[in-house]
């Protein structure tokens, strides 16, 4: 008799704790428990730490409450300006409704993940490629709010929606490349005006300074001298005074010009007898020519005159 007592004792103290072995559960402090009891959902959602659950009739599902970050795959698509582009985003969400979240969608994740890449291929039709690429803060809310319209039927919160990368075709990048390299040098040649043009102004506010006080020329001079041979260099360039110029252009201006001296055509010589000819070979060699000179108011026949020889004398030419 006690051996029976003691036999059905161990008999149900081993289904009692297989009943416990079968029925406890530990829920982690980042999930929460839903229950089915018989395919009917329990509302009490178990929270974290030990509970117990009936075997064989309650069915205990585990929601992870933490954000889940989960990445959008690259989708084509033309933007409203006709670029072609290869846009891919990530989404951070969690779920709120623990309940909602089993009960509601099959599969909340894979139904996010959808509702995403839809969302993300309509934002890209919509929007320019300038938007994509500079005002991306205004597409990730638009991102946010159009798949967080559905998600809160689904016990899931939306947190935050970023554009990852934009990936361009390769002849779109070398043309906003040039365009960047224009409006660039648009720029610097506009700074570059710019900054000629105040030069040009503080420049001839010296030079009207420097008018009014003609030693203030002087001493930039030297200042300017100083500042050249500091470098240590071996030749050493003065300017030369405007003023000085100007003094001899002036003073050329106001000499007279130069009388040109006319020369009077010389007469051909006459032809000479030969005692004529005899009697000059008979004169010195230094004599160059002879010259008929006509003598005035006289009744006497042409005379020829000789050029002074070595010895000072002259000789005519008459026999």
């Amino acid at each position: 008799m006690v051996e029976e007592l003691v036999a059905v004792g161990v008999t149900l103290g081993s289904l009692g704790a297989v009943y416990a072995m079968a029925a406890a559960r530990v829920i982690k402090q980042y999930e929460r428990g839903v229950v089915l009891r018989l395919g009917r959902l329990q509302r009490n959602v178990r929270g974290p730490g030990f509970t117990m659950i009936v075997p064989l009739v309650d069915r205990l599902n585990r929601v992870n409450m933490q954000i889940v970050t989960m990445p959008v795959p690259a989708q084509d698509g033309i933007t409203r300006d006709n670029v072609t582009v290869r846009v891919d985003a990530v989404i951070y969400f969690k779920v709120v409704d623990a309940a909602e979240a089993v009960v509601e969608v099959e599969d909340y994740r894979f139904a996010v993940s959808q509702m995403a890449q839809t969302s993300l291929r309509s934002i890209i039709g919509k929007s320019n490629l300038d938007d994509l690429l500079s005002n991306r803060e205004k597409l990730n809310q638009g991102l946010e709010l159009m798949i967080d319209s559905p998600a809160i039927g689904w016990g899931v919160q939306i947190d935050r929606v970023e554009i990852k990368d934009v990936s361009l075709p390769e002849t779109m990048k070398r043309s906003m490349a040039r365009q960047a390299e224009a409006d660039r040098e648009r720029r610097a040649r506009v700074i570059n005006a710019d900054a000629e043009l105040q030069a040009s102004k503080k420049l001839a506010e010296a030079a009207h300074e420097m008018s009014e006080e003609p030693a203030a020329l002087q001493l930039r001079l030297l200042q300017t001298v100083v500042a050249v041979a500091a470098e240590k260099n071996s030749t050493l360039v003065l300017p030369f005074p405007v003023e000085l110029l100007r003094f001899l252009e002036r003073a050329q201006q106001a000499m007279p010009p130069q009388t040109q001296t006319q020369t009077q055509p010389q007469e051909q010589p006459q032809p000479q007898s030969p005692s004529q000819v005899q009697g000059n070979h008979a004169e010195a060699p230094s004599v160059a020519r002879a010259e008929r000179v006509k003598l005035p108011d006289s009744g006497a026949p042409d005379a020829e005159v000789g050029e002074l020889g070595p010895s000072g004398g002259s000789r005519s030419g008459q026999d």
